[in-house]
Order: C-alpha cells, then structure tokens, then sequence
C-alpha cells in the first residue's frame, strides 16, 4: 500500500517515518533531497472483513521545497493510496501550505483517505496552531486530525494506523 507525506519544508515528515518504522528521533534536522522511500509490513484488522492482514506499506517522504513539489508531483503521487498531511504546530504557515499539497495530491490521485497530523505538539509553548483550527481543515476533506510528535512517539503509531484501517475499508 503506497502511502504518502506531505507537508511543508520542516514539518517533520521524514521524522515521523523514521519514529514509525525505526523508532527513533534525531534532533538534528536534516533535509530531504528528492524522494526517499521506506518499507513496513505491518499486522492489522481490516475494518470491513474483521480479520487480521499482514499488509506491506511503502511510505513515500519527499522534499518540501516548492520549487520541486511541482517537478515531482505526478510521479510522487501516482499510486497512492491514502497520505498523512502534516503541518507543524508551531508555524500557522505550515497549515495553509497543505492546501496546495491536497489539491496537487487529488489533482493526480483523485479522492484517497488522509489523516491530517498537526505535529511537534511537544512544543506546547510555541504552539501557532490550535487544535480545533487542525479539525476544522481537516473535516473539509471528510478527514480525521489528530496531534503528534515524532520526538516523544505520541500519536505516531496512531496515525498510521488509522491511514491504514481507512485505506483498508475502501478495498
């Protein structure tokens, strides 16, 4: 199942993949150039059959500059299945940037599940984005939002869980 990030520069979608799969974070930040993907089989229930499946998923992390959303976007997306959208709760900015990706995503995709993640909520003192701000964005896409942080692990699990189960429930 291909799955995608999108997000801005910085925001922490190449934190987020390695928290999930690796678990593990690394202060220091370090940019993605071009396209990395990575592997993860996991065990999950479909929601429609009420059985357990082992389901490989390829997490696709691309970089967040604007001047190479546009020369990757048809190859990024193509294929994908559902997507996590993140913004970075401490830049109000970040959440406005995610209606370029949703409608760049859609654009080669067409409708597909996103969870929308408002990540970094360790940072409760520099928080730009209140949560109800998240829900509302995300329920004009009749998505779920939920907070997380790639440093302390919280809600990442989650996250990609329920991107699966929604994926799932589509098949």
């Amino acid at each position: 199942m291909k799955i995608c990030l999108v997000g801005d520069v910085g925001v922490g979608k190449t934190s987020l993949i390695r928290r999930y799969v690796l678990d593990v974070f690394d202060d220091k930040y370090i940019a993605t150039i071009g396209t990395k993907v990575t592997k993860k089989d996991i065990d999950v229930k479909n929601p429609t059959t009420g059985v357990q499946e082992r389901v490989t998923l390829l997490i696709w992390d691309i970089m967040g500059q604007p001047s190479f959303r546009e020369v990757l976007r048809e190859a990024y997306f193509y294929g994908v299945q559902g997507s996590l959208a993140i913004c970075d709760v401490t830049s109000k900015e970040s959440l406005g940037e995610l209606r370029y990706w949703i409608k760049a995503m859609t654009a080669t995709t067409g409708k597909v599940p996103i969870v929308f993640m408002g990540n970094k909520c360790d940072l409760r003192e520099e928080t730009r984005i209140p949560f109800q701000d998240l829900e509302v964005f995300a329920k004009k896409s009749d998505s779920p939002a939920m907070l997380s942080s790639a440093k302390t692990g919280y809600n990442v699990e989650q996250a990609f869980q329920t991107l699966v189960e929604m994926m799932l429930s589509l098949k």
